[in-house]
């Protein structure tokens, strides 16, 4: 015997019942019941008629009125016009009498829980009943079976406790004497009286369980709308997938946590006899679905992560607890007595607090029990007063795998703690196949995603991407990004999904992802006005784990985003130098936030774009050396100007060359005035541990005086031709004297300065050329012969993939 039930979303339409009935010839010629819920909605609107009625209200007759539509309705979908009159006669009849119960809940204004079991069983009773009629319709041999003549329960209107010894020999005496395939009514049954009775939550689950219990069925299939119970709630990650098996502890463990499939008591009767429980979905029958029974044989070590949200958390704690006998007992037996359900505890080993979760809307007259019930304790300050935290979420993860396997936490709180996840409580059985943790509501989501990464999709990291600023170094960028994405996936096993872009004019954000390669188009026509802190704000909104905001700006204003965003663990990886070369209270409160929240900030495009140097002088200083002295070329603009100066150019020609070349910013005079060469050794200066500000950078100006103030570039190149002689002296001396002017930072003794420099023909800038970069590190280790990185050191392909390595970087470091 198989045992089949059918929910309301599955048999919400004539068409989705005509389904529901091939699914079910699809099972004989074999032994098989099948029990039904109410049509979908139904239940809820008998509900809102009676309320109404019980308000006075005639509204109750409209509504009670397309109840009765609906169901004819039905009935003239399913069932040929021949054979309808009986069938449409007998639903009018029972509406009829659910009339006639109405009008007097609105005449005596009263419903009595017994009243409104008996409303509620109008839904399943007419429902079964069309549905056992139309599949006569189509050949099976049916019958209908109102439960309440076989399931025996007390009276506890509302959710009624089955009697099982009589329940069970009365459906076994009812299936031994009646051979069709039997229709049975869920939800439903009678008290001993013979009043109705209902089964409360997930009733007609229930219903198809204890069928299944006392026939001892092969097995039972709960039909849904989904493909089984999945990893976790799909609403809250993505990328969720069905669970092939299950234990029915796991099973148990997950639907106490919040998994809405199944119920604790719908697997009781089945465990009895150690029944397999199917999920499968009404609307996909070809899925496998999840098996639900004693043995879970797929060797996964999670099953499912799950949560409660809207939970509130009550600590009690004081001295006078320590050592107390009793005390445990006493706040259950309050919290019984004012009949508020527990959901998790934990307590301190010390036996100096207890904190317990329970429902949001049950935390003030728990608060109050607990308070009344230790009243003497806390007026003489044994227990210091209940405190309530309210607004968090139950996160659990579930899996007999983790009993005796070792690092199942560890894994769950790094996830956690890379994420930025606080856990204000923790709570694990002694069977170990739970591990609980109490979380901000705000952060659920995120949790939810970050341990499902972790446990389900270990072999694949996803990040979350937002860039600020589409120039050429943000586009293109977005290029590597897009020629990159199928090989990292597969090779490195790393997902990136841009999620958000802003420029100077509009923004688009859009939490499902947005298409890389054409993300700067969409940006154009999709997006709406650009708003830095909006955008900001939307990051920190979204809070999705493993983010990363990418700042491909020269702005100061973005720069002031980083510590929210590092708050907020949300990585940051920039090329823009404003923020580590800015006031140095400002540096250092950044370090602090990245310390203190455990996040990253990546600048390794700060200087020389996408050379190895700010990595490498880390690496130097981690492992024990110490900086001595650096001399560096920082500026490909710079040297490019006088690698390209010679003789028969006249300074000048070569600034406007440069400029022509786009070698030099809009204005050529923000490189020659040599400040972003001293951010740039500014930054470097700071790695090594210096606290010193920007103005304390000896800086020598290559910007002769008449070309200050106002000008247009023009205009600048113009009365710079006033300067050629005094420049071409310079060069010729350093020729005479067989050097190469080179523009060039030095740190030494603490003290910073950047100028024009006559090197020597054995030092390593005497063959520089082009618009490369070059660094010398000379350290306790490399005195004799100093360390040297040189290529290029600006160009938005070099500058894109070094951002693009610092967002690798920080995706090969989830985990």
């Amino acid at each position: 015997m198989n045992i089949l039930k059918f929910g309301g979303s599955s048999v919400g339409t004539p068409e989705r019942v005509k389904q529901v009935i091939e699914i079910v010839k699809s099972k004989l010629p074999g032994e098989v019941a099948v029990v039904f819920s109410a049509f979908g909605g139904v239940t809820d609107q008998l509900i809102h008629c009676s309320q109404l009625a019980l308000n006075g209200n005639l509204e109750y007759k409209a509504e009670l009125a397309k109840l009765v539509d609906q169901h004819l309705n039905t009935v003239r979908e399913l069932i040929s016009i021949s054979k309808q009159s009986g069938i449409l006669a007998q639903v009018t009849i029972q509406f009829n009498a659910l009339e006639d119960v109405l009008h007097g809940v609105y005449l005596v204004k009263e419903r009595t829980p017994r009243t409104l079991d008996y409303i509620m069983s109008f839904g399943e009773r007419i429902s079964a009943y069309i549905i056992s009629e139309a599949m006569r319709e189509q050949d099976v041999d049916a019958q209908f079976l109102d439960a309440r003549q076989v399931i025996r329960t007390d009276d506890q209107f509302g959710s009624a406790q089955v009697d099982f010894e009589i329940t069970n020999k009365r459906i076994a005496d009812h299936f031994h004497q009646h051979k069709k395939v039997q229709v049975v009514t869920g939800f439903i049954a009678s008290s001993e009286s013979g009043e109705t009775t209902t089964l409360g939550r997930s009733g007609s689950d229930y219903t198809a369980a204890i069928v299944a219990g006392a026939l001892k069925a092969e097995s039972l299939e709960i039909w849904t709308d989904v493909d089984g119970i999945l990893t976790a709630n799909p609403k809250q990650v993505k990328k969720a997938f069905t669970v092939p098996e299950l234990s029915y502890e796991e099973a148990m463990e997950l639907s106490h946590f919040g998994a809405k499939v199944i119920f604790p008591s719908t697997m009781r009767p089945a465990m009895a006899y150690q029944i397999p429980i199917w999920i499968k979905n009404t609307f996909n029958p070809q899925a496998r679905g999840t098996r639900i029974s004693a043995q879970s044989t797929n060797g996964k070590l999670i099953k499912g992560i799950s949560s409660i949200d809207t939970i509130c958390l009550l600590n009690i704690q004081g001295s006078g607890m320590v050592g107390v006998v009793g005390v445990s007992m006493r706040l259950f037996g309050a919290l019984a007595q004012a009949k508020v359900s527990v959901i998790l505890i934990s307590q301190a080993s010390s036996e100096h607090s207890i904190c317990l979760a329970v429902e949001q809307q049950q935390a003030a007259k728990a608060k109050k029990a607990i308070e009344k019930e230790f009243e003497y304790e806390i007026s003489t300050k044994r227990i210091d007063g209940i405190e309530l935290s309210d607004n968090l979420s139950i996160i659990a993860l579930v899996g007999d795998g983790m009993k005796h396997h070792s690092g199942t936490s560890g894994k769950m709180f790094s996830a956690l703690g890379k994420n930025g996840v606080n856990v204000v409580a923790i709570a694990q059985g002694s069977s170990e196949r739970n591990i609980s943790a109490v979380i901000s509501r705000h952060d659920t989501a995120k949790a939810l995603s970050a341990l499902h990464d972790a446990f389900f999709l270990s072999n694949t990291k996803t990040i979350h991407l937002y860039l600020i600023g589409t120039g050429l170094i943000g586009k293109t960028l977005l290029q590597q990004i897009h020629q990159q994405l199928n090989k990292l996936l597969i090779a490195n096993n790393l997902e990136i999904k841009l999620i958000g872009l802003t420029n100077s004019r509009k923004m688009l954000l859009h939490e499902d992802g947005i298409t890389v390669d054409s993300a700067v188009q969409k940006l154009s026509e999709q997006g709406k006005e650009a708003n830095l802190q909006e955008f900001q704000k939307t990051i920190i909104q979204f809070n999705l784990p493993n983010s990363i905001c990418i700042d491909c700006t020269a702005s100061e204003e973005v720069a002031t985003c980083y510590e929210p965003l590092l708050a907020a663990n949300v990585a940051v990886v920039a090329p823009n130098k404003k923020a580590n070369s800015a006031a140095y209270d400002s540096y250092a409160s950044i370090r602090k936030t990245v310390r203190d929240h455990g996040v990253q900030f990546l600048y390794e495009t700060n200087v020389c774009a996408g050379l190895p140097v700010i990595n490498t002088l880390n690496d130097l200083l981690l492992s024990g050396d110490s900086v001595q002295r650096i001399e560096a070329v920082l500026s490909g603009t710079l040297n490019y100007i006088f690698s390209s100066f010679t003789s028969d150019k006249r300074f000048s020609e070569v600034v406007a060359e440069a400029k022509a070349l786009g070698y030099t910013e809009p204005d050529p005079r923000d490189d020659l005035s040599g400040v972003d060469v001293a951010r740039k050794i500014l930054i470097l200066a700071r790695e090594t541990g210096l606290k010193i500000e920007l103005s304390d950078v000896v800086v020598e100006s290559l910007v002769p005086e008449n070309c200050t103030g106002e000008l247009s570039s023009d205009e600048f190149l113009k009365r710079l031709t006033l300067s050629d002689d005094h420049f071409e002296k310079l060069r010729s001396e350093a020729e005479h004297q067989q050097k190469k002017l080179r523009y060039q930072a030095s740190l030494k003794d603490g003290k910073i300065s950047v100028g024009l420099t006559a090197v020597e023909s054995d030092h390593p800038f005497y063959s520089l050329s082009g618009s490369d970069n070059i660094i010398q590190f000379i350290t306790t280790r490399y005195s004799d012969r100093p360390m040297v990185i040189r290529g290029p050191g600006a160009g938005a392909e070099v500058t894109a993939a070094g951002v693009f390595a610092d967002i690798i970087r920080i995706g090969n470091n989830i985990r």
